[in-house]
């Protein structure tokens, strides 16, 4: 069975850590560049990861890898500052590729 990865600033990961996700506090571009690299290994047990949106940006090239890999979905999440609108927005793309057009709100 695959897990779950929840990667982010310490702050938003830990209410995860209490529903039993394994969880990874980066509060730098450079920490989290290496968590995620060590999460998306070949032999990583982690099906799903959870990026929070902040830590999202610096790793953009990293996750755009992951977008078409069904072996792994990588998730953004809004930190404990709310949201930046990533999530929503890579969630809206993700389903006009899977349907073929553009959605409207």
């Amino acid at each position: 069975m695959r897990k779950i990865a929840v990667l982010g600033a310490h702050d938003t990961v830990v209410g995860f850590k209490a529903l039993g996700l394994d969880t990874f506090a980066a509060d730098d571009e450079g920490t989290a560049r290496a968590i995620f690299k060590k999460l998306t290994e070949p032999d990583a047990p982690y099906g799903i990861i959870y990026v929070e949106e902040g830590l999202a940006i610096p790793l953009e090239s990293e996750i755009a890898r992951f977008k078409d890999d069904p072996s792994v979905a990588v998730i953004l999440i809004p930190g404990r500052n709310g949201s930046l609108g990533l999530g929503s927005g890579a969630l809206q793309a993700a389903i006009e590729r899977a349907v073929g057009s553009k959605l409207d709100n």
